[in-house]
């Protein structure tokens, strides 16, 4: 254990979180209200108020959960993308989760620059970490609300994708702000495909070789274990990027991709599917609750109080500016996927920020990077708003633009 914790205090916050958690989780199904937007209030709950809980940023305990967590809900977000599906949006899908990020965090940083007085490095830093959206949040919304396929497709698959786009410009950025606060065009665009393409390649290698392992008809000797090598794949490609200087989340991202098409490499997971699913059915649910109920017992209202306005400001441009244009840059070229007026005006509205950008700000506030307390009270808002009110109004926006379908019989 780490100096000065003591595994009784460890235990004790596993306690709390997830009994606060489950009953929370009951609530928001009555309410019909996205689970994680209960969890962060649950937080603040059990933080700020009644302090319950006090797990400070830069611990060991909170690092490990954010980078667990973002890990395998990472992980999960690429097993359920459906790569055979995309191939009429693929051109839309590319231009969101890399282009499209890069023009979120531009608009983001440049209100920020102008609202809150962020140097410009720190602007594009609270760019990077708010700038992609939630699979953790969207998928569940989405089974909920039945969206047209093509629709839902995209935004679930967007979402996946640009987790890993954002947070690696989120390190990107750290490592110039960490090495002396310069950055240089050149190579900032070398290091991201380094750090990209290295990722692809170590989650390729990690999740080939551990589905092979577990399903082939023939060496396939893992497969009686396929939900533990399913957490193993996960971790060990986020640690072998790690190791390699690459990213961990693009690895362990592209590894998720592997095992969810991995019949695409002539491995069948289908006598396997319900014991993955429940793993990581019930696996990611706990995360959430660790995440966010830990993001909001860290909330620090001081900051928030004295940066309400602008910050909201911020946010308001990030959902009403920043988004429409970035889906209408990254849409309209794609003349193959025929975009309809009323299916961009969706992809307008919705789009939550979760939890990879809050385990991402918890990152930097544990690193102790200067202006961290304004970048995560942005994000705590961020996340916040867009979720109870994007997430929460998702059917109504469905309906009104006609693209709910009905249920099956």
């Amino acid at each position: 254990m780490e100096q000065g914790v003591s595994l009784e205090h460890v235990l004790y916050l596993l306690v709390i979180i997830l009994l606060t958690g489950m009953l929370v989780g009951r609530l928001s199904g009555l309410l019909k209200l996205p689970d994680v937007a209960l969890f962060l209030i649950a937080g603040i709950v059990l933080g700020p108020l009644l302090h319950w809980i006090h797990e400070p940023s830069s611990s060991f305990t909170n690092q490990f959960i954010l980078t667990v967590g973002s890990t395998l809900i990472l992980f999960d977000g690429g097993r359920n993308i459906r790569l055979a599906g995309l191939k009429k949006v693929w051109l839309t899908l590319t231009l969101l989760s890399i282009p499209g990020v890069l023009i979120t965090c531009a608009i983001v940083a440049a209100a920020s620059h102008w609202l809150l007085h962020l140097p410009w490095m720190y602007a594009l830093l609270l760019g990077a970490i708010i700038s992609s959206t939630d699979p953790a949040t969207l998928i569940p919304v989405f089974k909920q609300v039945r969206v047209r396929t093509k629709v839902r497709e995209t935004v679930e698959s967007e979402s996946a994708f640009n987790d890993a786009t954002g947070s690696i410009l989120t390190f990107t950025l750290l490592g110039a702000l960490t090495g002396g606060g310069a950055i240089s065009l050149g190579d900032s665009v070398k290091e991201f495909l380094i750090t990209a393409l290295g990722g692809i390649g170590a989650g390729v290698l990690i999740g080939l070789a551990l589905a092979f392992l577990t399903v082939h008809r023939k060496f396939g000797f893992l497969r009686d274990y396929a939900g533990i090598v399913m957490l193993v794949t996960a971790a060990g490609a986020y640690l072998a990027g790690d190791l390699l200087h690459v990213s961990g989340f693009m690895a362990t991202f592209t590894a998720g991709l592997i095992w969810g098409n991995a019949e695409l490499f002539g491995l069948d997971f289908a006598d396997r599917k319900q014991e993955l699913h429940h793993v990581a059915e019930n696996l990611t649910v706990l995360l959430r609750m660790l995440i966010f109920v830990l993001l909001g017992s860290q909330v620090d209202f001081g900051v928030i109080g004295e940066y309400l306005v602008p910050s909201l400001g911020v946010i308001a441009i990030f959902m009403l500016i920043a988004r429409p244009m970035t889906v209408l840059l990254c849409a309209l070229p794609d003349t193959r996927a025929k975009w309809e007026r009323n299916e961009l005006l969706f992809m307008f509205w919705v789009r939550e920020t979760g939890v990879i950008p809050a385990a991402l700000s918890g990152m930097v506030v544990g690193m102790g990077i200067a202006h961290a307390d304004i970048i995560a009270s942005v994000t705590f808002l961020a996340v916040l708003v867009t979720i109870l009110l994007q997430a929460g109004t998702t059917a109504y926006a469905a309906r009104r633009l006609g693209l709910e379908e009905k249920a099956e019989p």
